[in-house]
């Protein structure tokens, strides 16, 4: 299991990463929508270390740091989103539909449609004869769509090795949560699908660990699915050119003050993890790399436009 000191790094590449890619969106190098978790990023350290690669996991279309999490390769990753040839799917599914087969790890545009890929993993592990788990990670504009009662259902009822996690950052694009849920938390509904809930503090990167890693655990232990509820905000807008303007700005600054990576820095020091010195330097040497990173991924060649068809059609004609 990760450390606090280790997902700390892990928050700064995230963050980082995602700076990267909003590069891409001024120079018109990332075309349709870029949505970033910028402000999330104890939720994506926290589930960081307990997943194996035979285990699945399904994301949304704000996945960057779910990827990063379950060890997706940054560079294959930052390609794919600059639309270039060298990434994870040739450049053919951008931002939105990151995919890597050979962890297991895929993502979605499509909201709540993770869930029924991740019920099909758990099963499929349940099948082979398995410890493998499944885990879906959704938004809280998810928890209310068809496909993520049906799918919590039938988990509930086979206790398939299933583990959802609901970043609540409390709006669903302009919705806010207390407007389109008929309950409190998402959390306490987790008994109708006779699943264990658990609401932790997002912004807590210790918190969400240990309740991950504990449904993790009861998940390869054959107890059947968890729902965690992890409560964040979202720094920015739902996607990059969203005005934002259903949020007042008080109460967009009031949030924004309170970062995971400025509280998770000064519990590292606080525990005497590191210095003061060592944080700062560690944190100037993965944004050179994350820049360096980019500079290469810029130079990489686009799909050609002959490839056009192929991906479409059966046989690519």
């Amino acid at each position: 299991m990760a450390t606090l000191r280790q997902r700390y790094s892990y928050m700064v590449w995230m963050r980082e990463f995602e700076l990267a890619c909003l590069e891409g969106v001024a120079t018109r190098e990332i075309h349709g929508e870029l949505h970033t978790a910028i402000g999330q990023e104890a939720i994506g350290a926290g589930m960081a270390g307990f997943l194996r690669a035979d285990d699945a996991m399904c994301s949304t279309h704000r996945n960057h740091l779910h990827a990063i999490a379950k060890g997706v390769d940054m560079r294959k990753m930052l390609a794919e989103i600059f639309e270039r040839e060298s990434g994870l799917c040739g450049g053919f599914g951008g931002h939105m539909h990151l995919m890597d087969s050979s962890l297991k790890f895929s993502a979605t545009g499509i909201v709540g449609a993770g869930m029924p890929v991740a019920a099909g993993h758990a099963y499929a592990s349940r099948l082979r004869g398995s410890d493998s788990v499944a885990v879906a990670v959704v938004g809280d504009g998810a928890v209310n769509t068809g496909a993520f009662h049906e799918a919590m259902n039938i988990a509930g009822v086979l206790k398939l090795p299933l583990v959802v996690v609901v970043e609540n950052n409390e709006w669903a694009i302009s919705v806010p949560f207390s407007a389109a849920s008929a309950t409190e938390t998402i959390a306490e509904r987790a008994q109708m699908w006779a699943a264990q809930g658990m609401r932790v503090d997002g912004n807590d990167v210790e918190a969400v660990a240990s309740a991950f890693g504990e449904a993790v655990a009861r998940a390869r232990r054959g107890e059947g699915p968890t729902i965690i509820e992890a409560m964040c905000y979202r720094f920015r807008g739902h996607f990059e050119g969203d005005a934002d303007t259903y949020r007042t700005e008080q109460e967009k600054e009031d949030r924004r003050s309170v970062d995971p990576l400025a509280i998770t820095r000064k519990k590292v020091l606080d525990s005497q993890l590191a210095t003061q010195a060592e944080l700062e330097a560690e944190e100037s040497s993965i944004a050179r790399e994350v820049k360096k990173m980019l500079g290469e991924v810029r130079l990489d060649p686009k799909p050609s436009s002959e490839m056009a068809l192929q991906h479409v059609f059966v046989g690519g004609e």
